[in-house]
């Protein structure tokens, strides 16, 4: 049995407000009922004191006791190591497959990224379709494995604290265009609506996160952001 945290043991949660990495961290220290403190950061204007901490200047970062650690899988991993309420499954292989789809979220997120900075409408379809290919190997996987409404059946795990911040993103980017991301993934469908009603998922943002995340794609001078120029009601949110 993983040991109960220390009542003394003070939690800071060093955040930026759009990070999904700082999202999956949150969603883990709430599904364990762990309190903590969060601080938000300007990543384009990191303070003196965020570099001393954070070797990479990128969030998230936990404070234990003033101490750092630093990287998302590093602090989920701690977090479950050290804590009740696990949220890996017990057996090794499962475990490892659970962290593997966990590695695969996070190239879901760069393919994301290169999506939104697509200079312009060729590569932002390219990286539309790499998008939809990502999830029909997710949709392959919970066809294989799950029956819902988690990734890994009725228990929530570190794979649904990972894609709920994932799946975010798309509730924005379906208000400026049909991209079809999930056309044929009925499973991912039924999944992603599942996530968007669960507290922790909801919680790992402020209620402001689609307008401050519209005003960063409109900022990045994309192909994206040519869209959302030509729509006045989501330009102007």
């Amino acid at each position: 049995m993983n040991p109960s945290p220390s009542p003394k043991q003070k939690l800071t949660l060093v955040s930026h407000l759009l990070c999904p990495y700082v999202q999956r961290a949150a969603i883990v220290l709430a599904e364990k009922g762990i309190t903590f403190e969060r601080i938000d950061i300007d990543l384009a204007n990191k303070p003196d004191w965020f570099l001393k901490i954070s070797p990479l200047g990128k969030t998230p970062v936990l404070l234990v006791d003033g101490q750092p650690i630093f990287e998302s899988a590093v602090i989920c991993e701690y977090l479950e190591d050290t804590t009740l309420a696990p949220l890996h499954p017990k057996d090794p292989l499962a475990r490892a497959r659970h962290r593997s789809w966990m590695e695969f979220g996070s190239t879901v997120l760069n393919a994301i990224a290169g999506f939104y900075a697509a200079p312009d409408e060729k590569q932002l379809a390219a990286k539309s379709a790499e998008i939809a290919a990502k999830f029909q190997k997710v949709e392959d996987a919970l066809t294989a494995t799950a029956e819902g409404p988690y990734f890994a059946g009725a228990h929530f795990s570190m794979v649904d604290a990972v894609f709920g911040p994932i799946f975010r993103y798309f509730d924005v980017f379906e208000t400026i265009d049909d991209f079809g991301f999930f056309a044929h993934t009925p499973k991912v469908r039924a999944w992603r609506a599942e996530l968007a009603r669960r507290p922790s998922v909801c919680q790992a943002v402020q209620a402001d996160y689609p307008a401050l995340l519209r005003t960063f794609l409109l900022a990045r001078q994309s192909a994206l952001s040519r869209r959302m120029v030509d729509i006045p009601q989501i330009a102007l949110v």
